[in-house]
């Protein structure tokens, strides 16, 4: 096939693409790093569940960290299979596809952020809902207990607006037809950490709901947990705009890449398209 003088502004040959491998390959490697991150995180998310009980774990599925695990990784694993195979295949279907759940998923982490913060008052009523919820099944799911425990521990706090939060629970229920051993009292994530003390008492917080404030407060911490995170949140603005800033950016620069892509790729179609219809162009 005859071609043009080189430097001429002619269509270009067969040999020349519009896709580039970079862009292509980047992109491939990109998504190939969080498909395996995904496939971990439902592994990790399936063998958790299944190692706990069904019934315990079925009270409180809307807190249940293992579900939340397992529903981010599968729909993770999805989109990136998208970005994958469609980068390595060079199909626009499959890229347009990932390119949309992306920008969707960015969208709702921006649109939660903002409403967060504009409605900070219900987002607060959703979180005292959600953790005397988690009050309610501490004893029911093993896992849910060592989180409010972590929380606590690392929080230095008791209950959702108090101690007294834990009246909720059927084993701590402060009411005199309680038969529970533990009746008034909290968990022991609750008490005053002695750094001298090599062994944890795991009765410290025996009979506290009994006691008013003042006393309790020379045993266990006092003021609830809601407070605590909302201070928490407020001093450490910079650490959280920072996440969420790591979180966006490769978001971002995956939906980028993918539109890049796609542009290359329709460039070749019309590219292909073009040489062939020259093809019979004696002067092509």
């Amino acid at each position: 096939m005859a071609r043009r003088a080189a430097g001429g502004a002619g269509p270009r040959g067969d040999d020349f693409s519009f896709v580039s491998p970079v862009v292509k390959y980047v992109l491939f490697f990109f998504n190939m790093l969080f498909w395996m991150i995904s496939m971990v995180m439902v592994a990790v998310g399936v063998y958790a569940r299944l190692l706990k009980h069904a019934e315990a774990a079925m009270a409180c599925l809307a807190v249940d960290p293992t579900i939340l695990l397992v529903v981010v990784g599968v729909l993770t694993f999805l989109i990136t299979f998208c970005g994958c195979v469609g980068s390595l295949r060079e199909n626009i279907c499959l890229l347009q596809a990932f390119s949309v759940c992306l920008t969707i998923v960015f969208l709702l982490q921006l649109a939660a952020g903002v409403l967060g913060f504009v409605f900070s008052d219900k987002a607060r009523g959703k979180v005292s809902e959600i953790i005397n919820g988690a009050i309610v099944h501490y004893r029911d799911d093993l896992d849910l207990q060592n989180l409010i425990d972590f929380g606590q521990k690392e929080f230095s706090c008791c209950g959702g607006v108090s101690y007294k939060d834990w009246s909720q629970n059927m084993y701590f229920n402060c009411t005199a037809a309680n038969p529970s051993r533990e009746r008034c009292s909290v968990p022991f994530s609750c008490c005053l950490r002695d750094t001298y003390e090599a062994v944890i008492n795991t009765m410290c917080g025996q009979g506290m709901q009994a006691m008013s404030y003042l006393e309790a407060s020379a045993f266990i911490y006092t003021n609830g947990c809601i407070d605590k995170l909302v201070n928490w949140i407020h001093s450490n603005l910079f650490l959280l705009g920072g996440i969420a800033l790591g979180l966006a950016i490769p978001q971002l620069v995956g939906i980028l890449l993918a539109q890049i892509l796609i542009n290359q790729i329709r460039d070749q179609i019309k590219l292909q398209l073009y040489n062939q219809q020259h093809r019979a162009d004696p002067w092509y």
